[in-house]
């Protein structure tokens, strides 16, 4: 009898044993068969997006599309995606880095569990925006221009007229986007409901490890705290504007403010910065920037496509074409504080990406989320401003320095109140949009602009002026990681500061030439082991 009983009280101990092991070998057998199929397909069609976006040929969107839809073929097969499940469930999968995996796996395959028809309607109607948007050119009388001469005249023109022409131009793109726009909404909205979704913000939301209400609760936060501080400056900005223009505050519409959006502070300070950069060689800068502080980024730019031509993709982006050291920044680079801090901050997104340990399974190496690397990137921009940096770098007089240290505080805490009221239009909108894209959508985005941003909407003006931002088509749901992302930057600014440069001077300080600020993003940051276990 006490042979049998101790005989029966272990067999459930080294079953348990084994089945937590074969869940573990099983997983690691499913990532070995998938891995070499899905690593030559995501390079692949890195491949296609980089040529597609620097040429706007045709048969680089039609290669795209056709890898991208073989990608979402192996996510979609159903057979592959219960067992993920079952391992998910089974709460077996215990180390951390197979744990994040599993973990990644998951929301690619549940993000894609929809009909291949559906999916195919999806993929080429996406595609045919990124088209549209890349060889489109606004017009002024009848004259095509690119999107730095339309913000040139925006930045520089004092005349209303042109600069109303200039910003109507801005958002012609609208219309011609705005019918596949809406057709692409509700087919994502169709696919996340099939999943069980009530539309596909929140589905977006959900599979990309956010909360919806948590994410709202902290915009209604930020719009709470910022109510009073944004009304204050942007009287102060509309009365610098209306004296500029020879207008009445009254009479200031939205082709007064030097953005087509308002995201930035307009030129009414009484520095200039761009005069800092009119001449110079704003890569150069930024290589030498990054080399001071240890990070390399030579072998990013020298893959880079950085300068404007027709049928190129007229913003800017960083992409990782391998996860394994092939790393390229696309810009349309003009000598500008604008593209300084374009460069600064789309080379952050570039050595986040070289800095991860490469040495970890291929689905891990990429950023620990979208924020993240919007930290990073955000934290690096600012130096286009720093007046340190202005002084050592571009010989600035001390005289100059001194007059922006009195207002670089000022200028940081208006282009940060700026951007965090621009951002709750776009939340609000695109979260809006999908619960309900048949509603008046042009009278809702200026409801949310004149609500948020205190801007009056041009009287009667009835147009898709919406559908002119580009992330609503390309990159959905994701816009609200950059106010995220901002306020991560902002912790890790203040935790640098006092910790690693131990200063408190916070907006005259630069980080050029401070290797240990470098060693501590490699360390502590870029490398992401240390987050994703965080993260689980």
């Amino acid at each position: 009898m006490k042979k049998y009983f101790v005989l029966v009280l272990f067999i459930p101990i080294l079953f348990l044993k084994c089945s937590k092991e074969n869940y573990q070998m099983e997983f690691a057998g499913f990532v070995e068969k998938k891995l070499p199929i899905l690593k030559e397909l995501i390079e692949k069609e890195a491949l296609a997006f980089w040529n597609a976006n620097a040429t706007g040929e045709k048969k680089y969107f039609d290669e795209l599309e056709k890898i991208e839809l073989e990608i979402k073929k192996i996510y979609s097969n159903k057979e592959d995606f219960e067992f993920l499940k079952k391992v998910k469930s089974s709460g077996k999968i215990t180390d951390p880095l197979q744990k994040r995996e599993l973990t990644i796996l998951y929301n690619n395959y549940a993000f894609n569990q929809i009909d291949s028809s559906l999916m195919k309607k999806i993929v080429s109607l996406s595609t045919e925006i990124i088209k549209k948007f890349n060889n489109y050119r606004p017009k002024i009388d009848g004259i095509e221009k690119t999107d730095n001469q339309i913000l040139d005249i925006l930045k520089e023109e004092k005349d209303s007229n042109l600069r109303k022409k200039a910003w109507e131009a801005s958002k012609q793109v609208g219309k011609v986007i705005e019918k596949d726009l809406l057709t692409l909404v509700k087919l994502r909205n169709e696919a996340a409901r099939n999943l069980g979704y009530k539309n596909f913000y929140e589905m977006s939301m959900e599979l990309s490890e956010q909360n919806v209400d948590e994410v709202v609760n902290i915009f209604n936060k930020i719009k709470e705290y910022t109510d009073e501080s944004f009304s204050i400056i942007k009287k102060e900005i509309d009365s610098k504007l209306a004296k500029r223009f020879s207008i009445s505050i009254d009479n200031l519409r939205p082709w007064h403010y030097a953005d087509p959006f308002f995201q930035n502070v307009p030129p009414v300070t009484e520095i200039d910065f761009d005069k800092y950069y009119k001449g110079k060689d704003v890569v150069k800068l930024t290589k030498e920037f990054y080399e001071s502080i240890g990070l390399d980024v030579e072998d990013i730019l020298k893959n880079s496509d950085l300068y404007e031509r027709s049928g190129k993709y007229p913003h800017a982006f960083c992409i990782d074409m391998n996860r394994n050291g092939d790393i390229r920044t696309m810009q349309n680079i003009r000598d500008n504080v604008q593209w300084m801090e374009t460069m600064l901050h789309e080379l952050g997104h570039g050595v986040y990406s070289k800095y991860i340990d490469r040495s970890l399974p291929y689905f891990l190496r990429t950023e620990s989320h979208l924020l993240t690397t919007e930290a990073i990137a955000q934290l690096m921009e600012r130096e286009a401003k720093n007046p340190e940096w202005l002084k050592t770098k571009l010989n600035i007089s001390d005289k100059e320095k001194n007059e922006i240290i009195k207002i670089i505080r000022e200028e940081s805490r208006k282009k940060a109140l700026i951007f965090c009221r621009w951002s709750l239009v776009m939340l609000y909108f695109e979260k809006s949009l999908y619960e309900n894209p048949d509603q008046n959508l042009n009278k809702l985005w200026w409801d949310l602009v004149e609500k948020f941003q205190y801007i009056k909407r041009p009287e009667n003006r009835d147009e898709p002026d919406y559908a002119a931002k580009i992330h609503l088509s390309q990159n959905p749901v994701y816009y609200h990681n950059y106010l995220l992302g901002e306020i991560m930057g902002a912790q890790l600014l203040n935790y640098i500061m006092k910790n690693i440069i131990k200063s408190n001077d916070y907006f005259s300080i630069t980080f050029y030439q401070k290797l240990e600020v470098g060693n501590y993003l490699k360390n502590e940051i870029l490398n992401p082991v240390q987050v994703y276990i965080g993260m689980i």
